[in-house]
């Protein structure tokens, strides 16, 4: 069983958040983590956090202690206050659950 988030962001620059991504995916791969479906977003119809999203993501953990010891690694800290935080303003945790590998 593994598993997901989905996530939306309100994403206002494109290119470092893109460099955030590149930068993370090799330690996705180490984790055994990665992304399941990936969205650019071009209009927002309701959203109960009260901000528009323009991306949504579905990232996938082999459980949820991966998920935990991915955001806690130093590298990706580093990472995430050097990239994400200055590439996205906004943050919703749509969901979190586990899936079977059915």
């Amino acid at each position: 069983m593994s598993f997901e988030m989905t996530v939306g962001l309100l994403v206002v620059d494109h290119e470092k958040y893109a460099q955030y991504r590149a930068e993370i995916a090799p330690l996705l791969q180490a984790a055994g983590a990665g992304f399941r479906y990936d969205f650019e977003v071009a209009r927002t119809l309701k959203s109960e956090v009260g901000h528009d999203l323009n991306r949504v993501f579905v990232i996938r953990f082999p459980d949820r202690a991966a998920r935990d010891r991915f955001f806690a690694d130093p590298q990706y800290r580093e990472i995430n206050a050097r990239l994400f935080a200055t590439s996205v303003k906004e943050t919703a945790m749509l969901a979190e659950y586990d899936r079977s590998e059915a």
